[in-house]
């Protein structure tokens, strides 16, 4: 009889457990249904705040230390004179050295304006296909293109830069977009190049005048430029330049960092580097470039690029140039593997014509490139550094 009650309370005992096990089940289903869409129930995506403890923390998209090899191109209105090299203006009226002088009494009728280049920069001869024939031929990953230099001609039409843009003015095309189609069409990664400066605008020559305490200039035209570029291309990189005479809170740079990593189109893919303010060059940023044609010598801890051009005098095209100035085929070669080995990325700048022609050396220097990296590439596109990136005692490349 002890037995049968024994087992009479087992019995209870289990369905009483059974009981509460269902009551937590009905619970739990209450308060966290069940989720039939694993995409929407995933942890919320990190916030990043507009300071650079938060925004340097952001993991570098992948694509970039992957892609190895990319194409700069400086194009711009600077094309038109086309001598001494792209800071024409700043050379001539800025600095006001002589040569300049001469050059303009020797080829331009008197009272002639860096205005006046404007309409002669036409991109007649542009045909962005075969811009993008030739890169994706010269194994690149990634183009950057220039949207905006320092005499602040935009190759869109910025609404922030009347009668000074390649729509209102000169091509009367959308260059940017258009080389951007092309780009992607052969899953090339575009990035746009932005000067954060403007020589000569009056807001911008105001707020220097100030001392930078005023913001007159980038609440007019800097951070409208890059909401606007950002908002309208979706760019996979952002290349900044024009930082170096003020800090990056009177460019207001981590604000706009945190938007572009928070809420922008292409917040989970889009890459910058760090020139974003006079105090943030190989500090802050997505990746590092220090300096134009940086060259570290030993293995950095922090992803970088080294920027260089085929003419080692200029980036933007110049009719001055003469062979002696020109990077050889060997030597090209020879700086992408040495960048490579130490963890980089090879940016290699070219200049194209007012007309939007790619001159025949340049295209000669990437084709080089595309030939060898078609039996080589394999060594470079997606590799890591060895523990062991140069030896004192013999040549670099062999």
């Amino acid at each position: 009889m002890k037995s049968r009650v024994v087992g009479v309370e087992l019995l209870l005992l289990l369905l009483l457990l059974q009981l509460q096990l269902h009551l937590l089940l009905v619970l739990g289903a209450v308060r966290a249904p069940r989720c039939t869409h694993p995409a929407r129930c995933t942890d919320p995506p990190r916030r990043y705040t507009a300071d650079w403890p938060s925004l340097d923390s952001r993991p570098l998209p992948a694509w970039f230390d992957e892609a190895k090899f990319g194409v700069f191109v400086h194009w711009g209105v600077f094309s038109v004179p086309a001598w001494g090299s792209e800071w024409f203006w700043w050379h001539w009226k800025g600095e006001k050295l002589p040569q300049y002088e001469s050059f303009m009494n020797e080829n331009y009728p008197p009272n002639f304006t860096y205005g006046d280049f404007g309409p002669r920069f036409t991109a007649r001869f542009f045909h962005p296909d075969s811009w993008a024939n030739l890169f994706e031929a010269a194994g690149a990953k990634y183009v950057v293109l220039t949207t905006k230099h320092h005499e602040g001609f935009t190759n869109w039409p910025s609404p922030v830069s009347w009668n000074w843009n390649s729509k209102d003015l000169g091509p009367h095309r959308d260059l940017v977009g258009e080389l951007g189609t092309a780009i992607r069409n052969r899953n090339i990664r575009y990035g746009l190049y932005h000067s954060l400066l403007e020589w000569f605008h009056p807001l911008y020559l105001r707020d220097k005048k100030n001392g930078f305490k005023t913001q007159h200039f980038v609440h007019a035209k800097t951070m409208p430029e890059l909401y606007d570029l950002v908002s309208r291309y979706k760019p996979d990189l952002i290349w900044s330049d024009g930082e170096w005479e003020c800090p990056d809170t009177y460019w207001n740079s981590t604000n706009f960092l945190a938007w572009l990593y928070n809420d922008s189109p292409v917040k989970d893919v889009v890459v910058v580097n760090d020139r974003w303010g006079q105090n943030c060059s190989c500090r802050h940023g997505g990746y590092y470039n220090c300096q134009d044609k940086f060259k570290p010598e030993t293995l950095p801890d922090h992803k970088w690029e080294m920027c260089t051009s085929i003419d080692k005098l200029s980036w933007g095209y110049r009719r001055d140039m003469a062979m002696a100035d020109i990077t050889s085929e060997s030597r090209i070669i020879s700086e992408l593997i040495q960048t490579v080995s130490l963890g980089g990325n090879y940016l290699l700048n070219i200049g194209p014509t007012k007309d939007g022609l790619i001159v025949p050396i340049f295209q000669e220097r990437l084709l080089a490139v595309g030939k060898w990296l078609s039996i080589n590439g394999e060594a470079i596109y997606a590799s890591k550094p060895w523990r062991v990136q140069s030896e004192k005692n013999t040549t670099s490349v062999w």
